[in-house]
């Protein structure tokens, strides 16, 4: 099959709070076959990847990883709302550039409502500063990849923003995790309640309806890029 598969078919069983057992029965397998499916350890015939697929009520191409909307749609550019406030002259351009902004901006949207559920300026401000520091670090290797442009443009030296950036980023992303662990760090108010961030599909897609496709389409193409196997196979 693919390595997708076991993945989804284990987290739409425990999004629903189905229990192994229970859809092995409803699906009429045996409950170690569902495991291996699950584990991966053995591959599906068509006829099971469509049985599970009507049980669950989404595509098959989303079973197999090759789409992230559950109906198997694909999307467009045109299919993705425009971020908030966009000037629409910042948005043309060729496919790929704008559909991969409005992935990143809609999806924006998400984390930053869910920063002001929270209600923490300590965790909303490292979190911003990390976002920062990554636009900062792409902006500064392209801004620097033309040798015409003035280095004064900066003032952290060419030879010293590459180690210091990594290391903030590294030390915000720290912080960032001890706040949502609920630890102090650095004199700074950690969260005390993690209930605004229980999200699953479906509340993500009823609570940000114009957004949520945007973040399900970055998930995947972010672990797709992070798929460093794929080069193996």
């Amino acid at each position: 099959m693919n390595d997708s598969f076991p993945r989804i078919i284990t987290l739409l069983r425990t999004e629903r709070n189905i229990t192994q057992k229970d859809a092995a029965r409803d699906l009429n397998i045996s409950q170690a076959l569902l495991s291996h499916y699950e584990r991966g350890a053995r591959e599906c015939g068509l006829d099971f990847l469509i049985k599970i697929a009507d049980y669950y009520g989404v595509s098959c191409d989303y079973l197999l990883g090759r789409t992230s909307e559950r109906t198997g749609a694909r999307l467009t550019v045109n299919d993705i709302p425009e971020p908030e406030n966009a000037d629409d002259s910042m948005m043309k351009g060729s496919t790929l550039p704008v559909l991969n902004k409005k992935l990143i901006a809609n999806s924006l949207n998400i984390i930053f409502d869910l920063l002001q559920k929270l209600d923490n300026n300590d965790l909303t401000n490292q979190i911003s500063v990390y976002q920062m520091i990554a636009v900062y670090k792409i902006f500064r290797i392209l801004y620097s990849a033309n040798s015409q442009n003035s280095s004064s443009f900066f003032s952290v030296s060419e030879n010293a923003f590459k180690g210091f950036s990594d290391a903030s980023m590294s030390l915000t992303e720290s912080r960032i995790n001890s706040l949502v662990s609920g630890r102090e760090t650095d004199g700074m108010k950690p969260v005390s309640d993690t209930q605004p961030l229980s999200m699953s599909f479906d509340s993500l897609s009823s609570d940000y309806q114009l957004y949520a496709s945007s973040l399900m389409n970055l998930i995947r193409n972010a672990e797709n890029a992070m798929d460093f196997n794929k080069d193996k196979k």
